[in-house]
């Protein structure tokens, strides 16, 4: 049976899973969250934080235990099922027209910059984008982790010469109220600021590809979210104490703004390398988890197909090239529909959190102990989640629903 190449290191599998969570919310979540919220943005950052981290933990014990390409969905079919798992693993690929024309549109708006005037329009910056995509997924795993560890350090970085140029103080991180007094500001800001932890999901579409799997892959996961958990949070108190917020113009061109305020505009080039580099790490993840979800439903359904056949490099070729022509669709889906990014990160958001709860509830069928009772816990936590997107969280539930009650049962064949 064909099988991808064990590549990833640990160093390498923290580097992609940190930039994963750093990609395209650290340009455009803070601003926008802190425009819902104001300072009380920094509680909804605590309140996210501590609910991620028993999600990451339950994630990386079933990762453990169950290292495969399938990533949630092979949870999901491990506790439920292969009815519900292929109804998750669609659910999974639904993301790509609400999520990615978002996170492909503002790497595109940072490879304008760069790209030769005849390149810079939006719809053909976004193709270039898409290209190079391609071009590091075919290089395969251990290529694309080594990238990514590359522009993690550069994201740490730059948000280092933020705080310190920003002249950020230990009074700058702490909230300045009670919780209480904006609830509801605060749970529409965590809907929003969800979007900065969504990839623990996609990550886990990787642990088929570790070194180590059972050593490597939960750490991975935690020290990356801690990582990623940490940047976001004095990025976002320096974006406060600026006021790098507030328009919709403001919130999608804060770090361009703080860059131009804080170090002065001869650095524009190397903020826009930075943020296209950032943006296209998240991207690149996405387009390499939905490609091995395709080749990994493949293999176990229809084996002896060409769907499931591997390159040298141990790259999903087929599933690939769906997953990229599905990208230049959505794109051009997302240029013409000029729908708010707010709208499309929520709607999105909404798919996450799903995909979330059923792997929670799966880690609860699935674990024991102590696990178990942090898995219910994270159940919990998704349900708190949820509830806080509102009625955007239909989108997500018609979807589950539809690709429940029409996907046919499909047996696995040789």
């Amino acid at each position: 049976m064909p099988a991808l190449k064990r590549d990833i290191t640990l160093i390498g599998g923290i580097g992609q899973m940190s930039t994963t969570l750093l990609g395209t919310g650290l340009f455009m979540v803070p601003a926008i969250a802190a425009s819902i919220a104001g300072p009380d943005m920094l509680w909804a950052w605590w309140l996210l934080i501590i609910a991620v981290c028993p999600i990451a933990f339950t994630f990386a014990a079933l990762g453990k235990r169950y290292p495969n390409a399938g990533g949630a969905s092979y949870f999901v079919k491990q506790a439920f099922g292969s009815r519900l798992e292929k109804a998750v693993a669609l659910l999974f690929i639904s993301v790509i027209p609400v999520g990615v024309p978002a996170a492909i549109a503002i790497a595109g708006g940072f490879a304008q910059q760069l790209l030769p005037q005849a390149l810079s329009q939006p719809l053909i910056a976004q193709l270039c984008v898409i290209a190079l995509l391609m071009l590091v997924n075919f290089s395969g795993s251990k290529v694309s982790s080594q990238l990514q560890t590359f522009i993690a350090v550069g994201i740490v970085l730059l948000v280092a010469v933020f705080v310190g140029f920003g002249q950020l103080s230990i009074a700058d991180t702490l909230p300045h109220s009670l919780p209480t007094d904006n609830l509801l500001p605060i749970g529409q800001a965590i809907a929003v600021m969800f979007w900065c932890f969504v990839g623990i999901e996609a990550f886990a579409h990787m642990g088929e590809e570790f070194k180590r799997p059972e050593r490597d892959y939960p750490i991975a996961i935690l020290v990356g979210c801690l990582i990623a958990g940490t940047v976001y949070y004095l990025f976002s108190a320096v974006i406060l104490k600026h006021h790098a917020f507030g328009t919709a113009e403001l919130n999608t061109t804060s770090v361009p703004y703080l860059a131009d305020k804080l170090l002065g505009s001869g650095l524009s080039g190397i903020i826009s390398l930075t943020g296209f580099l950032a943006c296209f790490a998240t991207i690149n993840l996405y387009t390499q988890s939905l490609s091995r979800m395709i080749w990994s439903l493949a293999r176990e359904y229809r084996p002896s197909s060409s769907m499931a056949q591997v390159s040298r490099n141990g790259v999903p070729t087929q599933a690939t090239i769906i997953v990229g022509v599905t990208l230049v669709l959505s794109c051009v889906f997302g240029e013409l529909s000029h729908i708010d990014i707010e709208v499309f990160l929520t709607l999105a958001n909404g798919i996450f959190v799903l995909i979330y709860l059923f792997a929670m509830l799966s880690a609860v069928k699935l674990l024991t102990g102590k696990a178990k009772s942090l898995a219910v816990f994270s159940t919990l936590l998704c349900v708190l989640v949820l509830c806080s997107i509102g009625l955007l969280m239909s989108y997500a539930l018609v979807l589950l629903i539809v690709f429940f009650w029409l996907v046919p049962s499909i047996k696995p064949r040789g």
